[in-house]
């Protein structure tokens, strides 16, 4: 079953993944909401899996169901097939990374930015490290940060990789390359040297070896996998969005949502409050 994109296996996997203890972790309410918001058994499947492994709030929940995350998870364009010899290992990581992220914590507006585009790398880490909670969501659970602008140095000579995370599941280290526009092939190279430099000197005993990301504004799915096949590192390239760009709908909402929770909050310390 090995190829770029797991859709077509993604019924048989999420059964087999699948423990009782999820169903059982979630409440009421998350269980209606995935209910009423999808038809596809895999698909429910899959966010009660990941609401019970994330602890997502059911706020989270509707978020996580606006991005379409079940159909945005396992297809990102990526050589993992041919860099991971383990099927399992494989199988993991298809399905811990997505072919695009959401990152409605960076509004451009806010940054006093007309364009997204105007963004550039620096930028983009800045809001990423002062949100580094919420990106640590996006990304999904099992992953702890290592640190930004992590220093490599080989031979004299000084690197730095933009993130460094370690995945638990994977039990790798993970790095992502943040790019303000479209994916050229010439960044591969960069971030495969990251990762051989990585697997060289920081890689512990029993640890798999590091994985690469590359975050762009923009990507061409087939120059992606032409670029990257021939490489024997695991990497992937997704695109990321910011608040601006997110659904209409959602973006209205998004601010609401964040706040209900504050709003019950100091209403229940008033009801203590007047009953005391």
């Amino acid at each position: 079953m090995r190829s770029g994109n797991l859709l077509e296996g993604k019924s048989a996997a999420m059964a087999a993944d699948f423990k009782l203890e999820y169903f059982l972790g979630v409440s009421f309410s998350h269980h209606m909401e995935i209910l009423s918001k999808t038809s596809d058994f895999a698909e429910r499947l899959f966010y009660i899996r990941e609401a019970a492994l994330g602890h997502w709030s059911k706020y989270m929940l509707r978020a996580r169901l606006k991005e379409n995350l079940y159909h945005h998870k396992g297809t990102m364009p990526s050589n993992f097939s041919l860099a991971m010899s383990e099927d399992k290992q494989y199988l993991k990581a298809m399905q811990m990374f997505k072919d695009e992220y959401f990152l409605d914590f960076i509004n451009t507006e806010e940054l006093d930015l007309s364009d997204p585009q105007d963004m550039d790398e620096r930028v983009l880490e800045h809001e990423i490290i002062n949100h580094i909670r919420d990106f640590i969501q996006c990304l999904g659970s099992g992953f702890c940060f290592v640190g930004s602008q992590h220093r490599i140095v080989v031979d004299g000579e000084e690197f730095f990789a933009d993130l460094l995370f370690f995945q638990r599941d994977l039990k790798a280290l993970v790095v992502v390359e943040l790019k303000k526009g479209k994916f050229k092939p010439a960044y591969l190279g960069q971030l495969n040297f990251y990762l051989s430099a990585l697997d060289e000197q920081e890689r512990r005993n029993g640890e798999n070896p590091s994985i690469g990301i590359l975050l762009c504004r923009e990507a061409n799915r087939n120059v992606v996998e032409l670029a990257i096949r021939d490489y024997t590192k695991p990497m992937g390239v997704a695109t990321y969005r910011t608040a601006d760009e997110l659904p209409g709908t959602y973006k209205v909402l998004a601010p609401i949502i964040e706040e209900v929770p504050k709003l019950l909050d100091a209403a229940i310390i008033n009801e203590n409050e007047t009953n005391m």
